[in-house]
């Protein structure tokens, strides 16, 4: 083998030498950048996961306290409605209009006369205040003509 073939190998082992130490610090930051891209795609990938499962949490609580809010309006507006009715009641025995709910039948005796009893004459008016009651007259019979 001549000189000039052993430098001219030894040249190019020489270069590629070098341009392996010039290159191998970049090619390990670049391993390096690319492990630590890797590393915070990862957490990013975590910390979206986190925040998706949060938000569905949330969102499922949320229809829990919509559905418990549409419970307690139709809870008030049952109040509601029977805050009407008793109040109906109310105006209903301050204008006198139910004292016959005040007292019982054994009581009638003692109420002959007021409001709470009226004293109709015939038969048909005393059926029709125990109709309106809701009693039936004690002989059996209807309205008598």
């Amino acid at each position: 083998m001549s000189t000039a073939l052993i430098i001219v190998i030894v040249a190019i082992v020489v270069i590629v030498l070098i341009a392996l130490l010039v290159a191998l610090p970049r090619m390990r930051q670049r391993a390096e950048l690319r492990r630590r891209e890797k590393k915070l795609d990862e957490r990013r990938e975590q910390v979206v996961t986190a925040h998706r499962e949060e938000a569905a949490d949330r969102e499922r609580r949320a229809e829990v306290a919509e559905q418990r809010a549409r419970v307690a309006e139709q809870e008030a507006q049952r109040e509601r409605a029977a805050a009407q009715a008793r109040e109906e009641q109310a105006n209903l025995h301050e204008r006198g209009m139910a004292d016959h709910e005040l007292i019982s039948e054994d009581e009638r005796d003692e109420f002959a006369g007021t409001s709470a009893v009226r004293e109709e004459r015939g038969t048909a008016g005393t059926s029709a205040v125990r109709e309106e009651r809701g009693t039936a007259d004690p002989r059996g019979g209807g309205s008598a003509a």
